[in-house]
């Protein structure tokens, strides 16, 4: 078997995903509890027979725009999502580390949602990421990552942040 295989994906598991108008399934992984989706619009982790009502059977779907990084452990099997709006981290538990078309698609669609981007140094040392991204219905918009302890209202970092950002867009030619 090839380690790029997709695994077969469960008709419940299909069912769940709901999947929009045109969205397609890229790559599928089995995990310890479930199954990891990865879509041309994001990500999305299912939970057959979910205990969770409120949660029900898709334990979360978000888009590639919303995921920061992610990180591959292959001693723990594990695949851990950073998220841009600093939520707790996701730590999926891979069935079979040795599989790679899930993690090989998680990275590709994260970084192809980024158009450009540009970190910057702020006055007390703190970095923050301007970035240029694509949605999935390929509309681009400027995000701006960085701890929540940066305060925007601080005429130096808003300044740096604008510049910042004014570049990125510049570099894109918008």
């Amino acid at each position: 078997m090839s380690l790029l295989r997709r695994p077969a994906l469960p008709d419940d598991v299909r069912a769940a995903l709901e999947l929009a108008r045109g969205e397609r399934v890229l790559a599928t992984g089995r995990l310890a509890d479930g199954w990891a989706v990865a879509t041309t619009h994001g990500i999305a982790v299912v939970h057959p027979g979910g205990a969770d009502a409120a949660e029900g059977a898709a334990g979360l779907r978000r888009p590639w725009t919303d995921v920061s990084t992610g990180r591959l452990d292959p001693d723990t099997e594990t695949l851990t999502v950073e998220w841009v709006d600093g939520a707790t981290a996701t730590v999926l538990h891979l069935a079979d580390a040795r599989s790679l078309a899930f993690p090989a698609a998680f990275r590709q669609c994260v970084d192809s949602s980024v158009v450009h981007a540009e970190q910057v140094t702020l006055a007390d040392r703190t970095v923050v990421r301007v970035a240029l991204r694509r949605d999935g219905d390929g509309q681009l918009f400027t995000q701006v990552m960085g701890p929540g302890t940066v305060d925007l209202t601080d005429p130096s970092t808003a300044a740096a942040v604008d510049a910042a950002e004014a570049r990125v867009r510049e570099a894109a030619g918008l």
